[in-house]
């Protein structure tokens, strides 16, 4: 005989039941409250650097490739060395054209040699001496032809040649002058710029000996070599590429709508899987100053209206080592209120 009350052999069915129930009930809910809650948006944008492309301003050979793809240089690392004589002789003869002016502009600054100061000196005494002596001479004929001793013509004839020696003292004087003082100052200032113009042709061949070594402008990474021993390579044309690793940024192509996150300056957390790095801050450089369509919404259906794309670039606040353009950087956005 079954001793169980009747009511509780009913019990656990019911109780199941019921438990099957609320979870329906449970799911339903949670599906409704899920769809009706805004999608989790999550931007992806990608890893840039700055890259440079090294060429040389003059044509050469090329002599030899001093770095390889992949390598790590410092700025001012020297990447090729050309073979160019042509370069070499225009140095060689600059530099003996600033000698030459160098040494005019050393002679006008320097003056008359001691030697021409005491010649031309010298000149000016005997000179000086004879003029005197003209002037004794024409002295006693004056007094003889107003005694009527000689003739008047004995007389002009000395007074002409006392003025002809005096006017030769006083040339001779001023030669003298001229030794003492040295050059004139128009001819030490003409002397001075065409040393300055020598060296200026100098300066210029050296620069284009320089560039026949021709070194990095940038600290970085060798991406491309495009020179190869014995090319020549013209001027303007790159040899080597280098990439600035050091200073990557990401590149976000982000909606109108979701622009107030992402002004200038603004600061975010972004993901690069390539690296295994999370949450990784970014700051806000640069907004595109005009938009791109990113995605056609329908403007007559309902209050949607054309979405818009502005590109935004940023940079980590921290280094991000092992960083490589192209690297793929996840942004995720908590849905809007």
């Amino acid at each position: 005989m079954d001793d169980t009350p009747a009511p509780r052999r009913h019990l656990g069915p019911t109780l199941a039941a019921a438990l099957v129930v609320a979870a329906l009930v449970a799911v339903t809910a949670w599906g409704l409250w899920a769809g009706t809650r805004p999608p989790r948006i999550v931007l992806e944008g990608q890893l840039d650097a700055e890259q440079v492309n090294v060429a040389a301003k003059v044509p050469g050979r090329v002599a030899r490739v001093l770095v390889t793809e992949g390598q790590r240089i410092e700025a001012q690392q020297q990447l090729i060395e050309m073979d160019a004589p042509e370069i070499a002789a225009k140095v060689q003869e600059a530099q003996a054209v600033r000698a030459a002016a160098q040494a005019l502009s050393d002679k006008a600054h320097a003056g008359a040699r001691s030697q021409e100061i005491r010649m031309a000196e010298l000149n000016w005494r005997r000179a000086e001496s004879a003029a005197v002596l003209a002037e004794k001479t024409f002295r006693r004929v004056d007094g003889l032809a107003r005694d009527g001793l000689i003739a008047a013509q004995k007389r002009d004839e000395a007074e002409t040649q006392w003025k002809a020696a005096a006017d030769l003292a006083g040339a001779a004087h001023a030669q003298y002058e001229m030794a003492r003082q040295g050059a004139r100052v128009e001819d030490k200032a003409a002397a001075a710029a065409q040393l300055r113009q020598a060296q200026g042709v100098v300066a210029e061949a050296e620069v284009a000996a320089s560039e026949s070594r021709l070194a990095s402008p940038v600290g970085g990474e060798v991406t491309k070599v495009h020179a190869k021993p014995g090319e020549i390579s013209p001027a303007g044309v790159p040899v080597a590429t280098i990439t600035v690793v050091a200073r990557p940024w990401v590149v976000l192509n982000v909606r109108e709508d979701l622009m107030p996150r992402f002004r200038h300056g603004a600061k975010f957390d972004g993901d690069v899987p390539a690296l295994a790095e999370t949450g990784v801050a970014f700051e806000v450089f640069y907004v595109a100053a005009q938009p791109d369509f990113a995605t056609w919404r329908s403007t007559k259906s309902g209050p949607g209206f054309d979405a818009r794309t502005f590109e935004v670039r940023a940079r980590p606040l921290a280094d991000l080592k092992g960083a490589r353009p192209g690297m793929s950087v996840l942004v995720p956005m908590a849905p809007a209120s």
